[in-house]
């Protein structure tokens, strides 16, 4: 027997649409700021899932350079019909406030690896996009749709500006939605309707949403209908599944995702979830520095013709018996990049789609060109990978000549601008070459920076290792001379702000933390830094303290 451990996903990967063509499972996720865009994972087992493609990869498909933070790609649904795999999302332009700058667009291709069309526009009224094929070869195109209106008798009482889910047909031959645009459900009481799927079974239409917003009231709603217009009605539960009720439960924010059929008929259902660090802070809040990562279910129909967990409760279960008896891959094995050739897929960059401005990847080195600030919505050369562990370390090996102030390089540790630890080296007109320490500590909207190292630290001309040990709500950096001694700098800094509740707190950021380089130069000069290995490790305890 193979167990399927959950998340599946592990790390920042929400809104998990589900899809399968054959004997082939493939899982889309949202990638926000984050360039590449949209997140493909493949399977043969549902055990084991591979990344195996980004995309949205071109300027001519996306570009989010200005986008805020925990904006950008926001819930694709990836489909396959006629041959081609279809892949619906949301480039969010705008978060805070009353208006949701949301424009939602349709890319295809022949296969997940490509090529990838350029994408052909739908609609700006809301986000969460998906698309059915239905059975008589028609396609309709939902979303939420989005009212910035708060003072209004007709608006949801639980939450004005989420205004139901809307559908209107897709033509793909002119390319364009036509036809009536219909208001398909209002959502629950629970309020806060997003992210729908349809389905279709024994002559109903099945529609899944997510609701209660991607908190700790989160879950999945589903309802049903003779018509795809509607009405619906609600399931019997209201909710397929949730954890609002399971404070108790090491998995939470259970929501948001979509059900696939095995070809022995075998029903799994995907999910959004989040795994808050089992001390609490001293705020008393929960938090998830790995946010909102991806879960799965297996379910099973009813003689009422409604669809239940198969465990017979709400909460879904940490592990389940896999279909398929294979053996999953080591979840906590350490990895060491080199950098030869090409970026690994497990890095990313923010916003930008020419990353030929922020780097280039040498026979044996990255190479981060210095632009703006670590705080920029433009230009950033920051490379990074997601956190997956809450125990971790991670190091870096660099070179790096600044001879200015403003120019800065090094190890960071990365949630958005306002939320960050950045262990790097300058210069300092008086001291020379140093370390220095540059916190953000949810500090928004100002993104003031602390400074937390006392006095900044110089270090000698040549190659130097950087690292750090993140301990659930600790992280601590090191340091060394190329072959020397591994040695602390700076205090225990505050890993607990580096998640999704941090700073602001729920509902204000939608991402998670990642580790990586990063470096600029707000001189305008460009000046380079160079980094010849990475490594990620989740065995816990701290950096081997001995000589490389």
């Amino acid at each position: 027997m193979s167990i399927i451990q959950n998340p599946i996903l592990p790390g920042f990967n929400p809104d998990p649409s589900f899809c399968r063509v054959g004997d082939d499972y493939y899982i889309a996720t949202s990638t926000f700021e984050w360039y590449p865009g949209v997140q493909i994972f493949h399977s043969k087992d549902l055990v084991n899932w591979q990344l195996v493609k980004r995309p949205l990869e071109r300027e001519s498909q996306l570009d989010m350079r200005g986008n805020p933070d925990s904006c950008g790609i926001w819930a694709p649904c990836l489909s396959f019909a006629d041959g081609l795999f279809w892949l619906v999302y949301t480039d969010v332009k705008r978060q805070d406030g009353n208006f949701k700058d949301a424009h939602n667009y349709i890319v295809t291709a022949p296969s997940i690896e490509g090529p990838w069309s350029d994408p052909v526009y739908a609609n700006s009224s809301g986000f969460d996009p998906t698309l059915f094929h239905d059975d008589d070869g028609r396609k309709w195109f939902a979303n939420m749709k989005w009212n910035h209106r708060s003072d209004v008798p007709w608006a949801h009482a639980k939450n004005a500006a989420f205004d139901g889910i809307v559908l209107q047909e897709f033509d793909p031959e002119k390319g364009k939605l036509v036809g009536e645009i219909t208001n398909i459900f209002r959502g629950s009481d629970h309020g806060l309707t997003e992210a729908p799927h349809l389905f279709k079974r024994d002559g109903y239409y099945y529609l899944t949403t997510a609701e209660g917003g991607t908190g700790y009231d989160h879950a999945v709603t589903l309802a049903r209908s003779k018509t795809i217009t509607g009405p619906y009605e609600l399931h019997p539960q209201t909710h397929v599944m949730t954890a609002k009720d399971h404070p108790e439960s090491k998995i939470q924010r259970v929501g948001h995702g979509q059900l696939v059929e095995t070809p022995d008929g075998e029903l799994y259902h995907t999910f959004l979830m989040g795994r808050p660090i089992e001390r609490h802070h001293a705020s008393n809040r929960k938090n998830c520095p790995m946010g909102r990562e991806t879960g799965i279910a297996k379910c099973e129909w009813r003689d009422d013709g409604w669809l239940y967990l198969a465990n017979g409760t709400q909460l879904p279960d940490p592990t389940i018996e896999a279909p398929w008896a294979e053996r999953a891959q080591d979840p906590d094995a350490k990895i060491t990049y080199h950098f030869d050739g090409s970026l690994p897929i497990d890095f990313q960059w923010l916003r930008s789609p020419k990353p030929e401005r922020l780097f280039e990847v040498g026979e044996g080195h990255l190479r981060l060109f210095g632009r703006e600030s670590v705080g920029s919505w433009f230009e950033q050369a920051l490379v990074a990978r997601r956190q997956e562990h809450f125990q971790f370390h991670a190091t870096t090996t660099m070179r790096f000549d600044p001879d200015d102030y403003q120019q800065n390089a090094g190890l960071i540790s990365y949630y958005n601008r306002h939320k960050f630890h950045f262990l790097a080296m300058s210069q300092d007109p008086e001291q020379g070459r140093v370390l220095t320490i540059l916190s953000c500590n949810g500090d928004w909207p100002e993104c003031r920076l602390s400074f937390p190292l006392d006095g900044d630290l110089p270090v000698d001309t040549g190659e130097i290792e950087l690292g750090l040990v993140t301990e659930f709500e600790h992280l601590q950096f090191y340091w060394r001379p190329a072959g020397g001694q591994w040695q602390k700098i700076g205090p225990s800094l505050d890993a607990w702000v580096l998640s999704d509740e941090g700073g602001r707190g729920e509902h204000a950021s939608f991402t998670g933390n990642y580790v990586g380089m990063a470096a600029f130069d707000m001189s305008g000069r460009a000046k380079t830094a160079d980094f010849t290995e990475f490594t990620y490790d989740p065995g816990r305890g701290s950096i081997d303290m001995g000589a490389a």
